[in-house]
């Protein structure tokens, strides 16, 4: 019967009912002709009465049952301390794909830092719990992942029937004429069309790139494919984004193809919703209005830092292959020289929590603002590590990972610890673990710019500092001559250090130790060679 259909469908030419667009999706990429018979033939199967079927051949339908808990349910792992949601980045699979034990499955990112989720599976994706930009909550499913072998079966077997079928058969029926085979390949042609149009910006879709990168890809009508990336594994930067809308206005690039049937729009206000970092400092600066500040700000010259630095890099250059980096910034020298200070005054490094009334730790300050607790449970805890708080400019926006144990390490390894958070942060890759614990935060904004600077006093920490721009201006300055002093007019090279503390347990007078003592350090730096252990 099988064969008696197929040579009726050879003879007429494979005419058939046009394809559905679900079926011609799946099979444009196989020859037209093949298409059209199987559609054929499938039609002919249909429309043929059951008992009209030879003798011969029957055709039986069954369903193995499928294995119980075929499908599990992939959850979100805690990511982080105290983290409950995280957004969802970017998908690495999609249902339908196969996967194998630790394959990435997504990219999430939480109020601290961008986290890669790896299968704990091997088989195929069956469901994704969330969209690019959904919330999506720690301990609950993110997707559904069938197991590798246990999948339910469902065939058509042709086997012998009863010799009893089939005596009444009908003559096969003719295919209409009017759906002939012309008109099949002409709508699988347009389904192909459709599909590499859909190919085009589901591949937009797969390129590497934060929401905001994507939003300012949209404002400037660039396809984000013909970009590269200069970010981990080709992740598109928004400094990629600008260079390129940069470039084709230079050389007179037209704009993309895929973007240019977008009818230009005009400027209107509109509601943006905050990122995930801009989340997480509205949290920590709320909390950190609760902090009744006291500022200080203090004139460094930095003259002497800059012979000592040239030393270190003189050193660096003679060892290159001792050390990740090729030579080193003021940061360093900054960092190291802040801890020393910093032991001569460890209320700096301390942090305001609340007890019980068996002396445990229940709470921070706010906690204490919020409940109004009793003064008498209010302490002060005095940190032995000096794990400083680097705030750090990123494509992604400010963060504020800190330095461990800078006490107990040197300038050169201070460097490579600065070296890497920087690398990471470029690529919005810094693990959770490296903003956990800060006890005190300093901030070197003036690389940007700024002079005179009020930084805020960071949730947790009893003190911040940053350092302004360094500039070259007019001091007076006594010099001998001829045996004499006489007061000239000479150039300096300046930075104004200014300070954030809180009021309720820190006096202006500390702030002020604490500068003199960081500030003879720097522009001392034989005392700061002497003292490093």
């Amino acid at each position: 019967m099988f064969i008696r259909i197929a040579g009726q469908i050879l003879r007429t030419g494979c005419r058939n009912r046009p394809l559905s667009g679900a079926v011609a999706t799946k099979t444009w990429e196989r020859s037209n002709s093949f298409i059209v018979f199987s559609r054929s033939l499938s039609y002919h199967l249909q429309r043929t009465p059951r008992n009209s079927i030879p003798s011969r051949i029957a055709v039986r339908e069954f369903h193995a049952t499928e294995v119980r808990d075929a499908v599990k349910s992939f959850l979100l792992a805690d990511v982080g301390e105290g983290i409950t949601e995280c957004e969802v980045v970017q998908w690495f699979v999609e249902p339908g794909n196969q996967v194998s034990e630790f394959d990435k499955i997504c990219e999430v990112q939480s109020d601290k830092a961008s986290v890669e989720i790896t299968s704990r599976y091997t088989g195929t994706v069956k469901k994704l719990h969330y969209k690019v930009g959904d919330m999506a909550r720690v301990g609950l499913p993110i997707a559904d992942i069938e197991l590798e072998g246990e999948e339910g079966v469902g065939l058509t077997e042709v086997e012998e029937a009863d010799p009893e079928l089939g005596r009444d058969a009908s003559p096969i029926e003719p295919l209409p004429a009017s759906l002939d085979q012309d008109k099949v390949v002409e709508d699988v042609l347009t389904v192909k069309k459709l599909t590499e149009v859909v190919t085009v910006k589901k591949a937009n879709l797969l390129t590497l790139a934060t929401p905001a990168v994507r939003r300012l890809a949209r404002e400037h009508q660039v396809d984000l494919q013909l970009i590269k990336g200069s970010g981990k594994a080709g992740r598109v930067l928004k400094e990629d984004v600008t260079t390129f809308v940069r470039m084709g206005s230079d050389k007179g690039i037209a704009e993309p193809t895929l973007f240019t049937s977008i009818p230009p729009q005009a400027m209107t206000d509109t509601l943006s919703p905050l990122t995930k970092i801009q989340s997480s400092m509205f949290k920590a600066m709320t909390k950190s209005l609760a902090i009744p500040h006291f500022g200080y700000s203090d004139e460094y010259i930095l003259d002497p830092v800059f012979a000592f630095r040239d030393s270190l890099n003189a050193e660096i250059s003679r060892h290159k292959d001792k050390y990740a980096f090729s030579k080193i910034t003021f940061m360093p020298i900054f960092i190291k020289s802040f801890s020393m200070a910093l032991e001569e005054f460890p209320i700096l490094n301390s942090s305001v929590v609340i007890v019980d009334e068996n002396e445990t730790i229940i709470g921070g300050s706010e906690d204490a603002i919020r409940s109004k607790a009793d003064v008498g449970r209010v302490r002060l805890w005095y940190k032995s590590e000096h794990n400083v708080g680097i705030a750090m400019d990123t494509p992604n926006g400010l963060i504020v990972p800190n330095i461990k144990s800078v006490q107990r390490k040197s300038i050169f390894e201070i460097a490579g610890e600065l070296h890497r958070l920087l690398d990471l942060g470029k690529r919005n890759a810094i693990p959770v673990s490296d903003f956990k614990d800060g006890t005190i935060t300093l901030s070197n904004v003036g690389i940007i710019g700024g002079t005179y600077l009020n930084p805020v006093v960071v949730s947790g920490e009893v003190c911040i500092s940053a350092v302004g721009r360094i500039q070259r201006v007019p001091r007076f300055e006594m010099i001998e001559e001829q045996g004499r002093l006489v007061e000239k007019i000479v150039g300096k090279r300046i930075a104004r250090v200014s300070f954030s503390a809180d009021h309720r347990v820190i006096y202006g007078a500390t702030i002020a130790r604490f500068s003199q003592s960081w500030k003879n350090l720097l522009e001392n730096p034989l005392v700061l060679a002497a003292r490093l252990k």
